[in-house]
């Protein structure tokens, strides 16, 4: 068995997630990365994406994250995020609805604040609807 470590999860309205992992794999701003134990330190922004980490049993846990910061450090990792979901907390018709608004809206042209704006809440949809159907069994 690989070497376990600390990882934590914090969203401004609950612990997510706190006990010992082997790995994590998080989508930052320059692709995927993965860390492991004795991982050296850094600090790194959050995409929205799949958290996909190997528990202490060894088994794959993977739950939605939106934006927020990884701080890697000798004794701990640290997750903060704007909001973390467990595919079975996810509601995937609403999040269906939220990618189609999201559509609409990259459809429409409108000023590039917006448009920013929209193709972040398509990230989160999209990203949403993946943890939920990959949770399903439905590759």
């Amino acid at each position: 068995m690989a070497k376990l470590y600390p990882f934590e999860v914090h969203t401004p309205y609950r612990l997510f997630y706190s006990d010992l992992i082997e790995s994590l794999t998080v989508t930052l701003l320059d692709g995927e990365t993965g860390v492991y134990a004795d991982h050296s330190a850094f600090t790194a922004p959050v995409c929205p994406g799949i958290l996909r980490f190997k528990d202490k049993t060894g088994d794959w846990k993977q739950a939605f994250i939106a934006e927020g910061f990884l701080e890697v450090k000798a004794h701990k990792t640290v997750l903060l995020a704007d909001a973390a979901e467990w595919p079975e907390e996810i509601d995937y018709a609403r999040a269906l609805e939220a990618k189609k608004r999201a559509e609409e809206r990259l459809a429409s042209g409108d000023m590039k604040f917006a448009m920013e704006a929209a193709k972040a809440d398509l990230r989160r949809a999209e990203s949403r609807l993946k943890v939920k159907t990959l949770s399903a069994g439905n590759f």
